[in-house]
This record gives structure tokens, sequence and C-alpha cells, in this order.
């Protein structure tokens, strides 16, 4: 009785040892999936998935997860060649559009000089502020095309973002005092220091100047903080929580500013991320704050 008992026990205890074997097969391709799936979803290759195991269920699943993968990396490809062929044709229209507005703008300053009755005035200056203004949005539209078709990296250097920020809001200024708005200005003595591109850093803060005087009703402060931090806050009565949610959407613009391709907040937050930065909003009892942040890069001198 005891042998019979002995050889059960000695069976058992081979099945479970095989068991345990399987299961730990089972449990090493199971990770050589996740890792090889990991590895293929984010890199743009025809390896598939390949398992060590020979258990015919797993090698089921990994053949579907081929199968899938197949289709992802094709309709990634197909959707990566139509996403640059319509930035191409954007870039390619606003460029041709450019030209005979140019020349429409030419004809205006000729006529502009010859001698015009009152009505005639009259229809003049609309033509002109409609021609200034679809020069400026072409000129937008233009600049987003080219900056999404840019895929190089920005030639950045070590800049003083107060420095910069300074010269964009004199630049406005002018706008400003006309709308009877006084900027409230708080920027630090000691210089700011981030590795950016200068260019593409007066351009955001232009774009988000020019947002304010969309927007404001009829106040304005800007705050540079020692972290690199640039708070553009203003009453923006004619805004919502969702409004502001969807600013940064490109072609988005709200009533108040329908003159606008609004774009202007999607290229600010598009230079701003491709330098490491970013671009947030926020609204709270009728106060729209944009906030335009840097990590700390570089030095800070004095």
């Amino acid at each position: 009785m005891e042998l019979w008992l002995w050889a059960l026990i000695g069976i058992m205890a081979a099945v479970i040892a095989a068991l345990l074997v399987k299961i730990y097969f089972l449990h090493k391709a199971a990770g050589e999936i996740g890792a090889a799936f990991a590895d293929r979803i984010t890199t743009e290759t025809n390896t598939l998935i390949g398992i060590s195991t020979g258990d015919r269920y797993l090698r089921k699943l990994a053949n579907d997860i081929n199968f899938w993968l197949r289709r992802f990396h094709a309709e990634r490809r197909r959707f990566a060649q139509g996403d640059m062929e319509l930035k191409n044709a954007v870039a390619n229209i606003s460029h041709d559009l450019r030209t005979p507005l140019t020349a429409i703008c030419g004809y205006l300053d000729l006529l502009e000089k010859e001698e015009k009755s009152e009505r005639v005035q009259q229809y003049f200056a609309v033509i002109r502020n409609r021609a200034d203004l679809l020069t400026q949005l072409t000129e937008e539209l233009f600049l987003y095309s080219m900056i999404l078709s840019d895929e190089n990296e920005s030639l950045t250097e070590p800049v003083a973002i107060g420095s910069v920020l300074e010269e964009s809001i004199a630049a406005f200024y002018l706008a400003f005092t006309e709308r009877g708005i006084v900027p409230a200005i708080q920027i630090p003595e000691q210089k700011i220091i981030r590795n950016v591109e200068r260019s593409a850093l007066t351009r955001i803060f232009s774009n988000l100047l020019n947002n304010a005087l969309k927007y404001s009703g009829g106040d304005l402060e800007i705050r540079l903080s020692q972290a690199g931090e640039i708070v553009f806050t203003n009453t923006a009565p004619g805004l919502d929580e969702v409004q502001v949610g969807k600013l940064f959407d490109r072609f988005y613009t709200v009533e108040a500013a329908r003159n606008s391709t609004g774009l202007g907040l999607a290229i600010a937050r598009t230079l701003a991320e491709r330098m490491g930065g970013t671009v947030t909003a926020r609204y709270e009892n009728s106060r729209l704050s944009i906030c335009v942040a840097f990590p700390e890069q570089g030095e800070r001198i004095s």
C-alpha cells in the first residue's frame, strides 16, 4: 500500500513540476509578446512579433497581434502621407494667395494717391481694411504651415526671457494704450536665462499679446516669475470655460475674434513645445490667464 502511495505522490509531483515548467514558459512568452508589442507600436518597423514557446494558443495570439500591427503601420503611413500632403497644400495655397494680394495692395497704394469723392473714399477705406485683413490672415496661415512642415530642431541659444518680453510689450504698448489698457508688468531684475530660439520666443509673446488685445475687458497683467513662467492675465467677460478649453485648437475662433484664423495660440503652443516648453490657459472669475513655461535650462545671471 505504501508503495502505491509513494508512486501516486511521485506522479503528482511530476505533474506539478511539468505544470510549473509550462506556466514558466507561458509567462515568459507573455512577457516576450508584451515587450515586443511595446517596441513595434512605437517604432516604424516591419519586424513582427516572435515568441520562443510552441504553445499553439500563444502563437495564435502573436499571429493575431501581428495582423493588426501590419494594419496599424499601414494606416499610420497613410495618415503621415496624407498629413504631409495637406501641410504642403496649405503652404502652396497660402503662398499662391500672397502674390495677388501683394498686387492688390500695390494698386490700392496707387489709388490712395488719386483724387476721390467722399463716397469713393468710403468704399476705398472698406476695401483697404479687408485687403489688409486678408493679407494678415494669409501670412498667419502661411507661417503656421511652415512651422508644421519644418521638422528640423530649432536653433536655440541662451536668451534673457525678460528682455524679449520687454521688447514685445513695447511693440504693442501703443495698441494697448489706444484701447485704454495700461499693462501692469512684473519682471524681476535678475535675468532669467533659457535655451530657446529668440525669434520663436518673440513670436510666442506677440501672439499672446495680440490675443490679449482681442479678449481683454480693459486690463492686462503680465508677470514673469523666477521659475521662468510668464503669465498673461486679463478680464475676459466674453469667454467661458468651454471656449477657453478650445483656444489652442487650430482654426478655432470665438465670436469676439472672428477676424482671426484662430491660429495665433496654436502657433504659440507649437513653438513653445518645440523648444521644450508649455502653454496653458485657465479661466476663473471672468479672468483669462495664459501661462508660458519653460523648464529650467542654462544659468541665471545678474
